[in-house]
């Protein structure tokens, strides 16, 4: 069994940034997690729009969090939690190897875009393939784009998009886009903006970059196949088929929607002790950027707690 002030499970840019915050507030803190650090931006070849790292990559910036949070002391654990207990004033969460029992438990265990699962799409990640337009967009200006997906965030992003691409195809499995109608009245209006219906991706190929797909129609099984004009050399796809909160050791006992956390501005839980950051709780807008402000409220919110339930100790 292993104490600590503040345990965080989850060690993206908002577990790593919380663990900053409470080390360098003197807190004895943990961060686990089953993977290497990093979350999401690992995957991310490079940051445009982070500041102070306008030039650096994903890998690059995760380094620098977790040597500035060990130099405040905090301890990374290369453990997953599997069970946790949050309804004491003395939480609980428990590994396949150990117990520990926090004060505060800041929940950042992030969320994953959904994923089409076709080959090639994971191994081009970052080379072509994105989950994020706001990241990526600025990569593809003056190339094709292609965006999958039907709902509201797929035609938005798709939008976005045209600030930087020549060209955006919208492609979605069902016979019509699902989006709001006056997000398709803005859509329809924008010349750059078509769609393929019926149509899913059936392989994204490329030697390091993405450079052609193949594309199914769903109704009557044809395939096409598209491939990269010799002066571009590559085009974008985009996917935006929703995103997957990883809480499902949480389900049952914190109040969530729809698979996400719900907190308020000071990332509180509706169980008191218990915070979260980052992009499993309900929020507008998930980037590197909010998932570090996140950790860092919360670890000031954890702190106070702290010294209001535990004064004396």
């Amino acid at each position: 069994m292993r104490k600590c002030d503040v345990l965080i499970i989850g060690a993206g840019p908002a577990g790593l940034t919380a663990a900053l915050y409470a080390g360098r507030a003197k807190l004895k803190t943990v961060v686990l997690d089953g993977s290497n650090p990093g979350g999401q931006i690992v995957t991310t070849h490079e940051i445009a729009n982070y500041p102070g790292a306008p030039d650096d990559s994903g890998p690059g910036l995760i380094d620098k969090m977790v040597k500035q949070m060990n130099q405040f002391g905090a301890e990374y654990i290369r453990e997953k939690a599997i069970e946790v207990k949050l309804n004491e004033d003395i939480k609980i969460v428990k590994t396949k190897n150990e117990e520990y029992q926090a004060k505060t438990v800041i929940i950042a265990t992030g969320a994953s875009p959904r994923k089409l699962n076709c080959p090639g799409e994971v191994a081009l990640t970052g080379k072509g393939v994105s989950y994020c337009a706001t990241c990526d967009a600025d990569f593809f200006t003056d190339l094709e784009v292609y965006v999958v997906g039907g709902g509201d965030s797929a035609v938005e992003e798709g939008m976005y998009l045209t600030k930087y691409a020549r060209k955006v195809t919208l492609i979605n499995i069902m016979d019509k886009m699902q989006a709001a109608s006056s997000i398709m009245e803005k859509a329809a209006a924008n010349e750059k903006i078509s769609w393929i219906l019926n149509t899913t991706i059936k392989e994204i190929k490329g030697d390091g970059i993405v450079e052609g797909m193949v594309l199914k129609n769903v109704v009557t099984n044809e395939e096409t196949e598209i491939n990269a004009c010799e002066e571009d050399g590559t085009f974008g796809v985009f996917i935006f088929v929703g995103f997957a909160p990883k809480t499902e050791l949480f389900e049952g006992k914190l109040e969530m929607k729809k698979g996400y956390i719900v907190t308020d501005e000071d990332m509180k839980t509706n169980i008191p002790g218990v915070f979260a950051a980052g992009d499993l709780r309900i929020k507008s807008l998930r980037q590197v950027v909010t998932a570090t402000a996140d950790g860092a409220i919360a670890t000031i919110s954890a702190e106070k707690y702290i010294e209001n339930k535990f004064k004396g100790e």
